[in-house]
């Protein structure tokens, strides 16, 4: 079960100048992932298939 909004600590890009961004939290041993305008919807990755997704996107850089 994800902890409640209140429990974990969302993060945004420093260049997320409003709007729709992306937020990321740390939940125990989870990574959670949700879109600042429709927060409802969470994507959860493991801490593994995290770096793999980092790892991915670094190519895109």
């Amino acid at each position: 079960m994800i902890k409640s909004d209140e429990q974990l600590t969302w993060r945004r890009s420093g260049r997320c100048s409003g709007g729709s961004c992306v937020e990321v939290a740390k939940d125990d041993d989870r990574i959670l992932v949700r879109n600042s305008t429709d927060p409802g919807l969470v994507v959860t990755f493991t801490h593994d298939e995290w770096i793999a997704f980092l790892d991915g996107a670094e190519e895109f850089r």
